[in-house]
């Protein structure tokens, strides 16, 4: 549903021009607080001495990047490389056994790192699902599999299996609680591939071969079983043309992010800032705002990173893994919110498309959101912030199905197609409620605001760290209420007849003002509304129909 127009390149200018502005200017701000906090008391456990290049001091509050690409460094690239070096000596001389020879590796790794007590929890877990999927029964498959995985993220289950293992290193509890759950999630989905198989089950080797590939054990992403198996498995092992060209790209625009967050770091302290309220307090709007869109966009950036690394290497195996996180100024309806499209694929196949169907349905569609927000909730660890968030996602979910059969509505229809600007007004009046909703979603999600290690890295509830939002996310919302709504009416006539959130971020960012309603909020919500339209994807050409589900697993994520 929906008409779709490129708009005029002076609109598209106008916006370009007025988000690099708001960012610039935000960007001094937190610049400016950066400089002069440099040596505050309360930051040092933060900011730490730097390159010696620079001269300056630099931002050391997230420890999983610190240990990625300092502590634990030349560790994790002598694993890849291993990876790397015998895989390609496999493939060129037996490309039939290089499954094989990636288990036997991602086996010794996971030993070496973790020890054979993890390990043997990994293989009993395998084992448990094994045995289910020999069932062939679905309904057994979930169970079993939801079973497993609660007893990673709920206590006293989740320490009980965390004493096994002895020893403690910095990066111990992020790669136990990863690979372990990750684990799950692919067991879950080679026992529900079984099921559905004509002639008998794949035997427990195809368990380990699936499991164990090194690059997605420990940090994902999720290849779904089918996937991987047929992948895996070719033996002619052909590329296409320029394709080694385009890893070779890849690699390079990762190493260079990672060099770029590390010098943004030294002069731009947008992890250690938000610790301290009282510092916060002092700060101005535009610089809340721009610390708080900062955070944002470096989770992305996180997440980016890692996924494309593991994704380059499973590339340089022949291999077509989940494309990259969506860059977060790009979202602009729930059904595109995700990080990890390789859960999110995982989802859409066997929970929500399951349940769902076609999504025509809007009992059919209530139930599977409820369904695959519940798994959600799961995977994410269950705590007051995620229940939160998964209770908004998943109205905001069903809020857009509904609109959307509303205005599919014969007199709807027929003005849609009659006349494009007056479409738009009608769907206004359904945003407003589906923006806040997901603003508050966010909101919530932004009270931590650089440690975010329970949804992407798996920790125990207990061990998330103790940050305090920033102040004023939700103080004086209900009194921008007027303000931000007739700003999102004229932000929303800018997103080319969509049923669009285009200018969520925006919103959130700019509303984040511990002195309520100020002017420049309002204003900053008018600004980067208009910007961060300028970021959407649009089609060339003129007005068309758009279908609502174009591609059940691409086209309506989770």
């Amino acid at each position: 549903m929906g008409v779709k127009t490129m708009l005029p390149s002076y609109e598209l200018g106008f916006y370009a021009l007025a988000v690099t502005c708001a960012v610039v200017y935000s960007g001094s701000g937190i610049f400016e607080a950066s400089r002069d906090s440099m040596n505050r008391k309360a930051f040092r456990e933060g900011i730490k001495p730097g390159w010696h290049y620079f001269g300056r001091k630099m931002d050391m509050a997230d420890f999983e990047w610190v240990m990625w690409f300092t502590s634990f460094r030349n560790a994790i690239i002598f694993a890849l490389s291993g990876h790397v070096l015998f895989g390609k000596i496999c493939s060129m001389t037996v490309p039939q056994h290089r499954a094989v020879v990636y288990m036997l590796y991602g086996v010794l790794a996971v030993l070496g790192s973790m020890g054979l007590v993890y390990l043997m929890i990994i293989l009993s877990h395998c084992l448990v699902l094994y045995s289910v999927a020999l069932a062939k029964q679905k309904w057994l498959c979930y169970v079993a599999g939801l079973c497993c995985l609660a007893s990673f993220k709920v206590e006293p289950f989740s320490s009980w299996q965390g004493g096994f293992v002895t020893g403690a290193f910095d990066l111990q509890d992020v790669l136990f609680y990863g690979g372990s759950c990750f684990t799950i999630m692919r067991c879950m989905s080679f026992a529900l591939e079984s099921s559905e198989r004509k002639e008998g089950v794949y035997s427990i080797f195809d368990l380990l071969k699936y499991n164990f590939y090194l690059p997605f054990f420990f940090f994902g992403p999720v290849m779904t079983f089918d996937q991987f198996h047929a992948q895996v498995s070719t033996q002619e092992l052909r590329r296409k043309d320029d394709e080694l060209k385009n890893i070779r790209v890849h690699a390079l625009l990762h190493v260079g992010a990672i060099i770029a967050v590390d010098i943004f770091f030294h002069f731009f302290y947008i992890l250690t800032l938000p610790s301290d309220l009282k510092f916060t307090n002092r700060l101005s709007d535009w610089s809340l705002a721009g610390l708080a869109y900062c955070n944002l966009v470096y989770d992305w950036v996180k997440a980016a990173v890692m996924f494309g690394v593991t994704n380059t290497i499973a590339r340089l195996d022949h291999l077509d893994p989940p494309q990259p996180p969506k860059c977060i100024t790009m979202l602009y309806v729930f059904a595109e919110t995700h990080f990890d499209r390789g859960i999110n694929d995982w989802l859409c196949k066997y929970v929500y498309d399951h349940l769902g169907e076609n999504h025509d349905n809007i009992m059919k569609e209530l139930v599977a959101t409820i369904a695959t927000f519940a798994i959600t909730t799961l995977w994410l660890g269950p705590c007051e912030i995620v229940y939160i968030w998964s209770v908004l996602n998943c109205f905001g979910l069903n809020f857009e199905l509904w609109v959307q059969k509303f205005f599919q509505l014969e007199p709807f229809a027929k003005l849609e197609v009659r006349s494009w600007a007056a479409s738009r007004w009608g769907k206004v009046s359904g945003s407003g409620t589906k923006f806040w909703c997901w603003k508050m979603s966010m909101t919530v999600g932004s009270s931590n605001l650089y440690k975010k290690s329970q949804i992407y890295f798996q920790l125990r509830p207990d061990e998330q760290p103790d940050v305090a939002p920033c102040p004023g996310l939700l103080h004086g919302d209900l009194k921008l209420l007027p303000v931000a709504f007739s700003i999102l009416v004229i932000s929303y006539l800018a997103v080319q007849g969509r049923h669009s959130l285009g200018a969520l971020y925006p919103f959130i960012l700019c509303t984040v003002s511990p002195t309520q309603s100020k002017f420049p909020s309002a204003l900053g919500c008018f600004v980067g509304s208009l910007g961060w339209v300028w970021s959407f994807q649009r089609e060339n050409g003129g007005p068309r129909e758009r279908g609502m589900h174009q591609n059940t697993t691409d086209g309506h994520k989770i």
